[in-house]
């Protein structure tokens, strides 16, 4: 990934069950990751690299957190993958101008959510 001045670069999330979230990813979204010790796992080539850290804590939109979105052309499928892989839908597919969205939140408890511009 090309480092441009002033733009966004990296994102950290706390992750309670790092294992899980790694396999939760993997699994749905098929990111690979790099540890970085015992407490720490990092992807790269998703749109925004990133790290999952070890804490108790977790990242919510109810609780102020930023909302990261995935994009997907058959939002279906994905939601199918989430749900069998251990994440819990939050919000059901719900229509916005411009397409529909779902939220859900992986294994250590953070939010997310997925658009798409058709139902």
């Amino acid at each position: 990934m090309m480092n441009t001045h002033e733009k966004l670069n990296y994102v950290e999330f706390p992750a309670k069950d790092l294992e899980a979230t790694k396999a939760f990813f993997t699994a749905v979204f098929s990111w690979s990751f790099v540890d970085y010790g015992p407490d720490y796992a990092a992807f790269a080539d998703q749109g925004l690299d990133g790290g999952f850290f070890r804490a108790d804590a977790c990242s919510q939109t109810s609780n102020g957190a930023a909302l990261l979105v995935f994009y997907s052309s058959d939002i279906h499928q994905t939601l199918s993958k989430v749900t069998a892989n251990g994440g819990v839908i939050v919000r059901e597919i719900f229509d916005f101008p411009g397409g529909c969205r779902f939220h859900f939140t992986e294994p250590s408890g953070n939010e997310f959510a997925v658009w798409s511009e058709k139902r």
